[in-house]
């Protein structure tokens, strides 16, 4: 059988390119943040909005003291990270362990005005928390390139009947 796949889109990411790479695909971006992670059991997930992705990969997020998400990261603090960037590319799927503070130097770090929408008395809320998700592994689907070179060589791909979708995947480690 005649191979159809014309580039090597196969790429692992290690340390300081894995944590780069985790910054580029989830900082300032929303995901599913998947908790009461239990080996053949429903886990729960929910939309949240990453704050920060700080030099180590770590991602930040903001939650309330009284959430169901927090009461299930105190009994079980592994969780998974579902990003979607597009439809075609910029996906990023992150397993880690989260961590529970109220930080405050931290807190002023990530606030933003927008946020009194879920805590109402600002920043000094009562109920806010800080989420530290600590990424051990995961997987990643890219492109090498941009979005409109992806394209035209998948068009091109499409018209000459070969593979040429500029894609790049694999692991990744910190």
């Amino acid at each position: 059988m005649e191979n159809k796949q014309q580039e090597d889109n196969l790429q692992d990411l290690f340390g300081p390119e894995a944590r780069k790479k985790i910054k580029e695909l989830a900082d300032k971006k929303s995901c599913f943040f998947c908790t009461n992670m239990q080996f053949n059991k429903e886990f729960s997930t929910r939309p949240m909005s990453v704050q920060q992705v700080d030099a180590d990969g770590n991602l930040w997020f903001l939650s309330a003291a009284d959430s169901n998400k927090n009461k299930e990261i105190t009994l079980n603090n592994n969780i998974q990270l579902l990003f979607q960037g597009s439809s075609y590319s910029d996906f990023l799927n992150i397993y880690g362990k989260a961590f529970i503070s109220k930080d405050k130097e931290k807190l002023k770090e990530l606030w933003e005005p927008l946020l009194k929408v879920w805590f109402t008395q600002g920043i000094d809320d009562p109920r806010i928390t800080i989420i530290k998700v600590e990424p051990e592994n995961g997987y990643y689907w890219d492109t090498k390139n941009n979005m409109a070179i992806g394209f035209v060589k998948r068009v091109v791909g499409a018209i000459i009947g070969k593979t040429m979708d500029d894609s790049i995947e694999g692991a990744v480690r910190v």
